[in-house]
């Protein structure tokens, strides 16, 4: 069996669109498509190597102008929305494992399943086992508030 041209173009396209895969900008997608434009188009045409980086030129622009942005606003329509990290910690309830103290500088409290540095809100002390809501995170610390 022989390797014709319009099989490597099919199999650059399907090695792009697999990488897509990991990788969130949609930006392989389009280079596979125009890899696999120009394989169906160099199938029946069996042109020359200046045409078939025109028709890859084309279709991948193409892909870019029309295609892409149409699956940036409708595949991402709800990542913007969604809190991950230590975003989703906020909200939260936690419970004091050391006695917070601004005085002092100390306090800890277990949230989300960690243990964070913690101050409060008011700058008041809470002692070891107070119910707290998370405020917000700076860095390696958060802001909460007694429950």
């Amino acid at each position: 069996m022989t390797l014709e041209i319009w099989h490597i173009w099919m199999l650059a396209g399907i090695l792009f669109i697999i990488l897509e895969i990991f990788t969130p900008s949609f930006y392989a997608a389009c280079i596979g498509v125009g890899c696999i434009a120009t394989g169906l188009a160099v199938i029946p045409m069996n042109s020359g190597g200046i045409v078939q980086w025109i028709i890859f030129a084309a279709a991948t622009a193409l892909t870019f102008m029309y295609v892409r942005p149409f699956m940036m606003k409708y595949a991402y329509r709800k990542s913007h929305k969604v809190k991950t990290n230590t975003d989703s910690l906020i909200g939260k309830t936690g419970r004091v494992t050391q006695a917070i103290d601004a005085t002092a500088g100390t306090g800890r409290v277990a949230a989300g399943g960690d243990d964070w540095r913690a101050k409060t809100a008011d700058g008041s002390t809470l002692e070891v086992g107070a119910q707290v809501k998370v405020l917000k995170i700076e860095s390696v610390t958060i802001t909460v508030e007694k429950i």
